[in-house]
C-alpha cells in the first residue's frame, strides 16, 4: 500500500495578501477559488507546484485579527532550483526575512526563511546533487 501527502491548508487573514504571496512571490498557480456554499462564509484558494502538491489557503470571513498560530505548525517547506533568486525576489517584493540563504553543513542543501503575510515561516529550500529532494523515491 502507498500514501502520500496531497495537500495541506492554512488559516489566513487577508486573503489577498496571501494570494500575491503565493502566487506572484512564490510561482504557484491558483487552480481552484471556492466561495464555501450553506453559510460557512469561507473562500479557500488552492494553489499547485510543479511536483502535483497542493497548499490551500481559507479566509473565514466572520473571524477577524491576526491569525493564532498556536504551536501546532513549525514551518513548511518550498522547493527551488534557485535558492538565492527567490530569496532575492521575497526581498524585492518586501517580505519578511527571517534568514538569508545558507548551505547548511548537516544537510546538502542551501537553505532561507522568510515569512508569509500571516507569519508562517517557509523555508526556501536548494538540494545539491549529492543528494535526490525529499519527494523523489
Amino acid at each position: 500500500m502507498k500514501t502520500s501527502f496531497d495537500q495541506f491548508c492554512i488559516n489566513v487573514s487577508d486573503l489577498d495578501a496571501s494570494i500575491h504571496f503565493y502566487e506572484t512571490v512564490l510561482g504557484f498557480t491558483i487552480t481552484h477559488r471556492l466561495e464555501q456554499p450553506g453559510g460557512m462564509n469561507v473562500t479557500e484558494v488552492l494553489f499547485e507546484g510543479e511536483n502535483g502538491f497542493r497548499l490551500q489557503i481559507a479566509r473565514h470571513h466572520d473571524e477577524t485579527g491576526p491569525i493564532d498560530h498556536g504551536n501546532a505548525l513549525w514551518k513548511f517547506y518550498i522547493n527551488t532550483d534557485d535558492c538565492e533568486g527567490l530569496y532575492q525576489r521575497c526581498m524585492e517584493q518586501g517580505v519578511e526575512s527571517i534568514s538569508a540563504p545558507v548551505r547548511l553543513d548537516g544537510w546538502p542543501v542551501t537553505a532561507a526563511f522568510v515569512a508569509d503575510p500571516d507569519g508562517y515561516q517557509v523555508e526556501i529550500l536548494e538540494h545539491h546533487a549529492e543528494t535526490p529532494p525529499m519527494n523523489e523515491s
